[in-house]
């Protein structure tokens, strides 16, 4: 019995369609459900532009899943409207805050931000 025919070398470069090893003997085809990795690559355009995302898109998004991620909470000065003490708040405070001068309530937790109390102003910091 003779040996059955072995290639003498391998095609590393791409190759149009599913015919992947090559010798001066013979060409063989490989199958492209059992070798998909063989198979030519093919180019996809996305639906969505990935790195220039509209704002709706990133507010929709984690804090930490966006472009560019950061926190979404903030301090705040918080004007008492009896008194016109200045307080500085975090927007998602854990506990009562209450006025300095006049011991009144300025905002109240919940199950993230705080909810302020009617009457009072707030500014970013």
């Amino acid at each position: 019995m003779s040996a059955p025919l072995v290639p003498h070398y391998t095609i590393a470069a791409p190759v149009p369609l599913h015919i992947v090893e090559a010798s001066a003997f013979w060409m063989k085809e490989v199958d492209p459900i059992a070798h998909p990795e063989m198979m030519p690559m093919k180019r996809c355009v996305l639906a969505v532009d990935l790195l220039n995302p509209t704002p709706a898109a990133e507010a929709r998004k984690h804090k930490l899943k966006t472009l560019v991620p950061a926190p979404r909470s903030f301090f705040m000065d918080v004007k008492c409207p009896g008194c016109f003490t200045i307080t500085t708040v975090f927007s998602h405070a854990n506990t009562v805050v209450v006025c300095q001068g006049c011991s009144q309530v300025l905002c109240q937790p919940t199950g993230g931000k705080a909810r302020l109390t009617e009457g009072c102003s707030f500014r970013r910091k």
